[in-house]
C-alpha cells in the first residue's frame, strides 16, 4: 500500500482541509469532469455538520447524485434539511443543520429581479420585456453566472456557517471566476448612457429625436431589426437603468468575496489520471493570476498497492501465497487446472494494481511540486464501489479527515 500525503495539520504556514472546515465560510470545489467532484462537496458538508457548523451544499449537478446521496428524493432552488435519521441511522451525530439545494438558473434570476426592481410595476415591465426574455434565457444557460448570484444570496441571508459550492467541471471553471461581472460588462453606464442619451421622458426610442452619430446608428439598426424590437431595447434599458447599481454591487462584493483569503477557500479536485492532473495544476495558476485563495487538493481514486513489490524472477506473489490462492480456488469446487489459472490471474491482477499505484504515487508527487509547500494534499483511495448513499458519503469523509472522529 502506498504511503498517504502527509497530514498538512502542524506544517508552519500550511492549511489543511480540516482548517478550512473549522473557520472557512465559503470552500469553492473545482475540477475536471468525473472526479468525483459532486460527492466531495456533500462529504465536506457532512463533515461541516459533525463539526457543528450549519452547513449548505449548493450543486449545479443535473444528474441529482447528491440528493439521492444525501437520502433526499429531489433537489431544487429551495434548500432542503437533511433528516438528522440519516446521521443517527449511520451511527454519527450531527450537531448542526446540514441544508442542500441543486441550482435552477431561470428561477434564480427571475428571482433576483423581483428583489432588485423598486416596485411591482418595475418588476412586471422587466419581466415581461422580450428583450429581458431573452437575455434572462441566455443567462440562465449559464449555470456560472446563476451560481454566483445565487452564492451572493445565501452568503448574506447569515443562515449558515459554511457554504460549500460545487462548481461545473473544469473546461467551465475560469467562467465561474469571471461570472460575477458578466451582466454588469453589458449593461455598463457608459453603454446604458449613449443608448437612453438625450432622452425625453414622455417617449420612446423609436419616436425621440436623436441627434449626432448615434441617430446615424440608431437609423441603421431600425433598418436591420425594425422599430418594434427597437422600441423594446429601450424599455429594457430604461427598466434596468435604476437596477445598474444593484447588479455592480453584487458583482464587486462576489468578486471581493471569491478573493477574501479570511473567508474562502478554493478546493480543486481531482485524480491521478494525468489530464486531470495538469488541469489541477493549470486552474491552480489561474488562482494565483487572479488572487484568489487555493492551496487545497483533494485527489480521488487513488490506488493503494504501492507495497506489492515484484521479486527477482518478476512475481508479486510468493510460493506460500499462491498456493493459498489455489487452495481457496480448489475449496470452492475449481479444478487444479482452473485453480492454477486464478492463482496466475490473480497475481497478474496485483501486478497491474501496484503499477497503477506507482503513476499515481508519481503523479501526485509531481503536482505537490507544482503546488508548492504551501499547499495541503488530501488523498481518497479508489473505492470498491461508485458512492451513491449516505453510508458510501461518510466513507469519503473518513478518508478526507483520517484523524478526526465521527
Amino acid at each position: 500500500m502506498s504511503a498517504p500525503m502527509p497530514d498538512s495539520r502542524g506544517r508552519r504556514g500550511v492549511e489543511s482541509l480540516e482548517d478550512a472546515v473549522r473557520t472557512r465560510r465559503l470552500i469553492v470545489c473545482v475540477g475536471s469532469g468525473g472526479v468525483g467532484k459532486t460527492t466531495t462537496a456533500a462529504a465536506l458538508g457532512i463533515r461541516a455538520a459533525l463539526l457543528g457548523r450549519r452547513a449548505l451544499v449548493i450543486t449545479i449537478d443535473p444528474a441529482r447524485r447528491l440528493a439521492n446521496s444525501l437520502g433526499l428524493s429531489e433537489l431544487g432552488n429551495e434548500e432542503k434539511e437533511i433528516p438528522a435519521s440519516k446521521f443517527h441511522d449511520a451511527g454519527v451525530l450531527a450537531r448542526a443543520p446540514l441544508r442542500a439545494m441543486m441550482l435552477d438558473t431561470r428561477k434564480t434570476f427571475d428571482e433576483l429581479i423581483l428583489r432588485l426592481a423598486p416596485d411591482e410595476a418595475a418588476r412586471r415591465r422587466i419581466l415581461e420585456n422580450r428583450v429581458y426574455r431573452q437575455l434572462a434565457d441566455n443567462l440562465a444557460a449559464s449555470q456560472e453566472y446563476m451560481a454566483s448570484e445565487k452564492l451572493w444570496d445565501v452568503y448574506h441571508s447569515g443562515a449558515y456557517d459554511l457554504i460549500v459550492l460545487d462548481t461545473p467541471p473544469m473546461k467551465n471553471a475560469l467562467d465561474f471566476l469571471e461570472a460575477s461581472g458578466r451582466l454588469t460588462r453589458f449593461l455598463d453606464d457608459k453603454i446604458m448612457k449613449w443608448f437612453l442619451s438625450p432622452y425625453d421622458e414622455g417617449r420612446v426610442f423609436g419616436k425621440r429625436i436623436v441627434l449626432g452619430t448615434g441617430s446615424i446608428v440608431f437609423r441603421l439598426l431600425s433598418s436591420i431589426f425594425g422599430r418594434e424590437f427597437l422600441d423594446e431595447l429601450s424599455e429594457f434599458f430604461l427598466a434596468f437603468k435604476d437596477l445598474y447599481r444593484g447588479f455592480r454591487d453584487r458583482s464587486e462584493g462576489v468578486a471581493r468575496l471569491l478573493r477574501d483569503p479570511a473567508t474562502t477557500r478554493f478546493v480543486v479536485v481531482c485524480s491521478p489520471e494525468e489530464a486531470s492532473m495538469d488541469d489541477a495544476v493549470f486552474f491552480t495558476g489561474q488562482l494565483r493570476e487572479r488572487g484568489m485563495p487555493g492551496g487545497l487538493f483533494i485527489v480521488n481514486q487513488v490506488g493503494r498497492y504501492g507495497e506489492v513489490e515484484a521479486d527477482s524472477r518478476g512475481h508479486v506473489v510468493d510460493a506460500a501465497g499462491r498456493a493459498e490462492a489455489v487452495a481457496v480456488a480448489e475449496g470452492d469446487g475449481a479444478s487444479p487446472a482452473e485453480a492454477a489459472r486464478f492463482a496466475l490471474d490473480l497475481e497478474r491482477a496485483l501486478a497491474d494494481a501496484a503499477v497503477r499505484s506507482r503513476d499515481d504515487s508519481r503523479r501526485i508527487a509531481s503536482l505537490a511540486r507544482a503546488a508548492g509547500p504551501r499547499a495541503a494534499i488530501q488523498e481518497v483511495p479508489r473505492l470498491p464501489s461508485e458512492v451513491f448513499d449516505f453510508s458510501g458519503l461518510l466513507e469519503i469523509d473518513r478518508h478526507l479527515f483520517p484523524g478526526l472522529r465521527s
